[in-house]
């Protein structure tokens, strides 16, 4: 499959609303601008009930953005994030020291002049992102349960560490250095109601919603039938959330252009480098595609949230730091999708980065897939490993991976010489199917991403669960001259046993 027509079957698959996500979020984006502009009162109207200082609106599409991305996490596999202490490290890092420093170097470097919009730049560097990063990182085919952990992790130091840092950077670091100093009144109270209500909320009914879906329905239905329903929903929130905080701030924005420009700079450098620096990171240390990406959304996305409610809160609806506040998603929304592309771009690098040695590299790369990899992906895949040897490298995995491997498959091959018994399901990942040339399907529909540059093929075979060994051997010999086949097209000089 050449690129270009890779490139059509990535499209053909999308929907249209992933396949335009840009265009309708400039759409939406311009519609707040101009409902908040055009129609009066529409402000005080959406910001009669409030939560925590948020707008019920907000509040409510900020929940329905981020509960099907937390609905989607595995959360039996947490443990492997926690143990990453390199990534846990470079988070903490970045967020808590490099974040909130670049911030207030940009601000009295590109506003020495506009000390109230300064100080609302800094008081965005101290909220660090608890809400939109899971979108971002889930556009992006991030991990998924990284993401989770990095943002309990920020949330926590939210908590604990916005009101000292808010009182570091604007009075005793500027008066270390002779700069002019404000104060911030804001409590950890204040900052654990926003975390309990914004992110509490969303991850505790995801949690339970896996929870009990797979206990009563099994994990093949949730994350084949459940969470394809609910997925687009997250999208949905996102728009309505967008069209919402643009229609309460339009008329701020739109009064204030020079100013929206000045505001703009340092936030744009900030984004820029807060990413660009967790991908330096993330690659440096080896961490591969998914956490890297998850680091790099996790460093450069903010509480703009937080940073507006706490703005307002201290210095008032009108002042120049609540401006900043609401300029802040202006400028990260648009950002931040873009990077989305970028890092989907960057995944054939680190894919050739993370191959291992020139020899792995150049040999082609095929990748079983069915459901619970447990039956026609193993034995493909023993089959392929036998018959092709080293020269060509075998990788299989199923979008809802069983426990064990299916014992027919398992008999039927031992029969023809090929013990696939110590096999393990392994669950699919966007970062495995990246690295293939080629991804073979057998049955798992859609849930196989799909990106440019990588040949899919889908083999119609009976699914060998439940059957006895009997029944599994017509399959098992399909399967065998399905792979030569392979072999013959991909490694015609391969060796056969």
């Amino acid at each position: 499959m050449t690129t270009r027509a890779a490139d059509r079957a990535v499209v053909g698959k999308l929907s249209t609303l992933d396949r335009f996500l840009p265009v309708w979020i400039g759409v939406a984006m311009a519609a707040g601008l101009l409902l908040g502009r055009l129609i009066p009162g529409l402000g005080d109207a959406l910001s009669v009930v409030e939560i925590d200082g948020i707008s019920l609106p907000i509040a409510l599409g900020l929940l329905i953005m981020m509960y099907p991305v937390l609905a989607k996490v595995r959360y039996d596999r947490l443990g492997s994030v926690t143990g990453d202490r390199r990534m846990l490290v470079s988070s903490l890092l970045l967020n808590w020291i490099l974040g909130p420093a670049l911030m207030f170097a940009l601000a009295w470097l590109l506003l020495p002049d506009l000390p109230e919009y300064r100080t609302g730049l800094i008081i965005v560097g101290l909220a660090r992102c608890i809400a939109m990063v899971v979108i971002w990182n889930d556009l992006a085919c991030g991990d998924r349960e990284a993401a989770a952990v990095l943002v309990a992790i920020n949330s926590v130091f939210q908590v604990v560490m916005f009101a000292v840092l808010g009182w570091f950077y604007l009075s005793v670091l500027p008066g270390w250095l002779g700069l002019e100093q404000t104060t911030l009144d804001v409590s950890p109270w204040q900052i654990a109601k926003s975390v309990l209500i914004f992110l509490g909320i969303p991850l505790v009914a995801g949690f339970l919603t896996r929870r009990l879906g797979e206990k009563w329905r099994g994990r093949a239905w949730y994350e084949d039938t459940f969470v394809p329903r609910i997925g687009p929903w997250a999208l949905y929130g996102l728009l309505f959330t967008i069209v919402v905080l643009f229609a309460l701030q339009g008329e701020q924005i739109t009064s204030h252009p020079v100013d929206v420009v000045r505001i703009a700079l340092p936030l744009l450098a900030y984004f820029a480098i807060m990413w660009g620096g967790g991908y330096l990171v993330g690659a440096a240390i080896g961490l591969g595609y998914e956490r890297t990406t998850t680091l790099a959304f996790t460093a450069a996305g903010n509480n703009f949230e937080l940073a507006i409610a706490v703005a307002i809160a201290t210095f008032g609806v009108t002042s120049g730091q609540a401006l900043a506040g609401v300029v802040g998603p202006l400028i990260e929304v648009p950002v931040l999708v873009a990077l989305v592309y970028v890092s989907l771009a960057l995944r054939r690098r680190f894919s050739r980065t993370d191959s291992g040695t020139a020899d792995d590299a150049r040999r082609p790369s095929v990748l079983f897939v069915c459901v619970h990899n447990a039956g026609r992906s193993q034995m493909a895949a023993g089959f392929l490993a036998s018959l092709a040897g080293d020269a060509i490298e075998v990788r299989s995995a199923g979008s809802a991976p069983a426990e064990h491997v299916n014992p027919a498959a398992v008999q039927a091959m031992a029969e023809v010489g090929i013990d696939i018994s110590t096999a393990n399901p392994k669950i699919l990942t966007a970062d495995a199917v990246e690295k293939s040339d080629v991804v073979i399907t057998m049955g798992c529909g859609d849930a196989c991403p799909v990106f440019p540059g990588v040949s899919y093929r889908d083999w119609a075979l009976d699914d060998p669960a439940g059957k006895g060994v009997d029944a599994v051997r017509p399959i098992r010999d399909e399967i065998r001259q399905r792979v030569e086949a392979l072999i013959d097209e991909l490694a015609p000089v391969a060796s056969r046993r």
